[in-house]
């Protein structure tokens, strides 16, 4: 478990381990900060709890190569980001949030470009991500770290009508 204490953060630790519980602790965390920041149904919650369900089915997070970023800050979830194996040299990068409270410290760059490691170190040739243009914060992360946009689809989408939801890769 590496400790970081970046100031204003209070007590700030992430591991790589999933615990019992971690799982709805996420789906909570995201249903905590999407509806209210971005304007989605309870149906994009339902699609976090389908996400996990689908990756553990295919034995995530114990392959090699898969990974996994649980952020912790006073012994409370407070961020997550999970690396897949597709299979084929590309990898995914899944349910990246951090709480209001952790943004702008940094943190998800550096959780970012420790996921990029790892992917580097296992073979990966490629990286995938879905996301909707309202993350600009998240767009910034990732463009900085060399993914580009290669396909938006605008529809409605989890309760909203004026949705953009983007495709990244990463050539690695």
């Amino acid at each position: 478990m590496d400790a970081i204490v970046p100031a204003t953060a209070g007590d700030l630790t992430i591991r790589r381990d999933l615990e019992p519980g971690d799982t709805a602790a996420v789906v909570e965390l995201h249903r905590r900060v999407y509806p209210v920041e971005f304007g989605v149904d309870e149906s994009f919650v339902t699609d976090i709890q389908v996400t996990f369900d689908d990756l553990a089915a295919r034995g995530w997070p114990e392959r090699p190569g898969d990974g996994l970023w649980v952020v912790e800050r006073d012994r409370k979830l407070a961020g997550c980001l999970v690396l897949s194996d597709e299979g084929g040299g590309e990898g995914r990068v899944r349910l990246f949030l951090l709480a209001e409270q952790l943004r702008g410290l940094g943190l998800g760059r550096r959780l970012l470009g420790e996921l990029l490691d790892l992917a580097r170190s296992h073979g990966y040739e490629r990286l995938t991500l879905a996301t909707f243009a309202d993350l600009r914060s998240a767009a910034h992360l990732y463009r900085d770290a060399g993914f580009t946009v290669v396909r938006e689809e605008r529809a409605p989408r989890w309760g909203r009508e004026d949705f953009t939801y983007q495709h990244y890769e990463l050539e690695l």
